[in-house]
């Protein structure tokens, strides 16, 4: 990686191969995150685990993966750390090898906390790197950053198919070379982001801490609304990584591979979708990609749990583009309704995402146990309608050629 860039460049123009770089360490991050829903099926039969369980499995790793993004956020808007994307990777490497080695179900808890820590460490501060290598193009910037990790997601489900199910719990120990390799890169991108802040010391630009256009409660009200948006993506999406695997085992009769298989399609359609978002939203504006990212999935969520098994892998295509637009888009408005916090906005909302997806899990996998899979399907079919709430957001851009 070209670290060697002039001043000008570092702060004025796109720097792609930082975008990508970035972009690839998230796609490495989270595919190793992908393999803990991924295992689902293998350590739940192993150690004779309920969906309750399960639900608490994810509910540890978000709730590690969440609590502290605001605050690294908070920390790096004031003194930014180069170098603690690969620190962070550091607990992520440190939590495979504990997943590879657990005998049981509070084993498993302490490794995906490990997991969930690093990535709490890496989510806010790369995120703030994208902002900075944007030069300007934010949307763009956010959604290659996002596409990485969304299609490391999607990864998840067939690594697991063909190496942890045929191979066991003990096989994931393989993985450690991933957040190897992602360390390596990190500490690259780390240098170019200590090059870049020396940079603009040089030219005397200095972070703008502009105040908002809008008034303090019309903000606080705009961000309770993108919040509640997030609460309704992450606590669906959370019903499909967690549990449309064990939807089409129990509904269809397929197996454990083929289920991985599906959850492969939905994730992968994540990944495609990621790619949407950010750029319409520089170019048509935000509030337009968030109104159709979350009220537009509504139709296909509401035919999911009265379709057949081929219908049930058509329709997770739409659903899964649809509402994977809907995160860069509001990641970048809340961070251009509050200027000068990039940082912050990215621990608050990556942390609140994740947080929901974890709470969302653990409910989920509770209400599965008194009733049914299926009608958890049912249930949270409902949810995209709460994007009708876009209505009530602001207008705080116009429209962009780019």
């Amino acid at each position: 990686m070209n670290t060697a860039a002039t001043p000008h460049n570092l702060v004025e123009k796109t720097v792609f191969p930082i975008l990508f770089a970035i972009s690839f360490s998230h796609l490495l991050n989270d595919t190793i995150q992908s393999l803990i829903p991924a295992i689902y099926p293998v350590v739940k039969d192993t150690y004779h685990l309920s969906f309750t369980q399960i639900g608490l499995i994810t509910l540890t790793f978000q709730m590690a993966a969440s609590l502290f993004q605001p605050f690294v956020g908070l920390y790096t808007d004031k003194k930014p750390q180069p170098y603690s994307l690969a620190a962070g990777m550091g607990f992520t490497l440190l939590g495979l090898v504990t997943l590879s080695l657990s005998t049981g179900f509070y084993m498993l808890l302490v490794s995906v906390a490990l997991i969930g820590t690093g990535s709490s460490i890496f989510h806010p501060e790369a995120s703030r790197m994208a902002h900075a290598a944007s030069g300007g193009r934010r949307g763009l910037a956010q959604s290659i950053f996002q596409l990485g990790g969304n299609f490391g997601s999607s990864l998840g489900p067939l690594l697991a198919a063909w190496i942890i199910v045929p191979n066991g719990q003990h096989s994931v120990i393989w993985f450690s070379a991933v957040a190897m390799i992602a360390i390596l890169v990190l500490s690259r991108v780390g240098a170019w982001y200590k090059g870049y802040m020396q940079a603009r010391q040089k030219q005397s630009i200095k972070a703008t801490n502009q105040a908002s256009t809008f008034s303090r409660q019309r903000v606080v009200i705009s961000v309770g609304i993108l919040l509640v948006l997030i609460f309704s993506k992450y606590f669906y999406m959370a019903s499909l990584t967690s549990y449309f695997t064990f939807y089409v085992i129990n509904k269809f009769q397929v197996s454990v591979q083929s289920s991985q298989v599906y959850l492969f399609v939905f994730l992968v359609s994540v990944a495609a979708g990621t790619l949407f978002g950010g750029p319409l939203g520089d170019r048509f504006g935000r509030k337009y990609v968030i109104w159709f990212s979350i009220l537009g999935t509504a139709p296909f969520a509401l035919l999911l749990p009265y379709a057949n098994l081929f219908w049930t892998g058509v329709l997770v295509v739409p659903i899964g583009m649809i509402l994977a637009s809907a995160f860069s888009a509001i990641l970048v408005y809340a961070q251009e309704l509050i200027p000068g916090k990039v940082g912050l906005v990215a621990g608050l909302f990556f942390g609140f995402a994740f947080g929901m997806g974890g709470i969302g899990s653990a409910l989920l996998g509770k209400l599965a146990d008194s009733t049914s899979i299926e009608y958890v399907f049912k249930v949270c079919s409902f949810l995209p309608l709460i994007g009708i709430l876009t209505a009530f957001l602001p207008n705080i851009e116009t429209r962009k050629k780019i």
